[in-house]
């Protein structure tokens, strides 16, 4: 089911549910509409007839929110155009995916309620004609681990193997 704005539920849950005050990371999963569509506005509305792609649309949003983000002590962690999905339906695609950390589900909330985004939330929606929001609680690993793990495959680069030797037909059980 395509999916551009939040439910009800999900907005209930959201507010209401208990908030630990710990990091959190917002996964993004865009899927851009070919053109833009404002029909949503009223047509006095400034932006109302706007003739952009969805991509250029969110890219407006995104100019706007990436100063909010950072206003409310949040970082883009990571952004990117998928380019193979291993595990997913078939009809399901994205055209993007962003990573974007929170101190605190309080300062997403606080954000996403600012007069500020209101004003520019309205690019998002014309932008998108699927999309996932996907809360995830941060995890912060030591940097020892780190460092570890980093070696580890450092090492393991070391013993390079020849590709007629991978046993293709066990991918599918990824």
């Amino acid at each position: 089911m395509k999916t551009v704005m939040p439910s009800e539920k999900s907005v209930d849950e959201l507010v209401n549910s208990e908030v630990d005050g710990k990091p959190i990371v917002m996964v993004n999963l865009l899927k851009y509409r070919d053109e833009a569509d404002y029909s949503h506005l009223d047509a006095s509305h400034r932006d109302y007839g706007k003739k952009l792609t969805g991509e250029e649309a969110y890219s407006e949003y995104g100019k706007a929110v990436v100063k909010l983000v950072w206003s409310v002590g949040g970082q883009i962690l990571w952004s990117g155009r998928p380019r193979l999905s291993l595990v997913s339906p078939d009809e399901e695609s994205w055209d993007s995916i962003a990573l974007v950390q929170y101190p605190s589900r309080k300062a997403f909330i606080e954000m996403v309620a600012s007069d500020e985004y209101q004003a520019a939330v309205h690019h998002r929606t014309a932008a998108l004609e699927d999309s996932r929001l996907i809360e995830t609680q941060a995890v912060k690993l030591p940097k020892l681990i780190l460092m570890a793990l980093r070696a580890f495959v450092r090492f393991k680069s070391l013993f390079k193997f020849n590709k007629q030797e991978i046993n293709y037909r066990n991918l599918k059980n990824l």
